[in-house]
């Protein structure tokens, strides 16, 4: 069974590495976040309410409820209903993207350690460096924000990847930096698409001090 979850998050990967509008990111994101949740209740070992409360809070509140819900109000804000073309073409982005992947599965490999899980060592090196190829290759602001996510998301799987017990006090570390970051740039977006009515990173040339 998480097998099978996590071969549909990868999918998840492949898809957002194409999709061209703001609303398809928002809703894989959601989809992740449901993921997430499935992927972590499974994983326990034994059931312990303090933990599974913890993984709704941190999944379906955070990544699948009030990231989305924030990034939907940017996009209303700004009147934003496709993504400008990335830098790359779609195709281009398909194949980086299964690169990363069949890197990943070569570097799981190599590693020998049976603590690491490998199933989710690749799911989480893969989300890594897609959220990092969404943040260098997309003009939009907000797909930034969509790409820090996605990181989040990789490194909350990676803490799955190396024990049986999540170290929680590093996933909330990292999810309260993404939700300050989702925050900052939100506003900031908001005020781009004020000043120039569009959310395009180019705009960021035309500033002066």
């Amino acid at each position: 069974m998480l097998e099978t979850l996590l071969i549909i998050f990868l999918i998840t990967l492949f898809y957002m590495s194409i999709a061209n509008r703001m609303r398809n990111y928002i809703k894989i994101l959601i989809y992740q976040g449901v993921l997430l949740f499935l992927v972590a209740a499974f994983h326990l070992k034994e059931f312990n309410v303090f933990n599974l409360i913890w993984i709704l809070l941190e999944t379906i509140v955070f990544k699948a409820v009030a990231v989305p819900y924030c990034l939907e109000r940017i996009i209303r804000h700004n009147n934003i209903t496709r993504e400008t073309e990335p830098y790359l073409p779609h195709f281009v982005s398909l194949l980086i993207t299964t690169l990363v992947v069949v890197l990943s599965v070569l570097l799981s490999g190599s590693i020998e350690d049976i603590i690491l899980d490998k199933f989710f060592f690749v799911a989480a090196v893969s989300a890594i460096f897609t959220g990092l190829y969404l943040i260098v290759s997309r003009r939009k602001i907000l797909t930034h924000v969509v790409g820090y996510c996605v990181i989040e998301n990789g490194v909350f799987i990676l803490s799955l990847a190396v024990g049986n017990e999540m170290p929680a006090l590093v996933n909330l570390g990292v999810m309260l930096d993404i939700f300050a970051s989702v925050l900052i740039l939100g506003i900031f977006a908001n005020k781009v698409g004020d000043v120039f009515h569009d959310v395009d990173i180019d705009k960021l040339s035309g500033l002066k001090d």
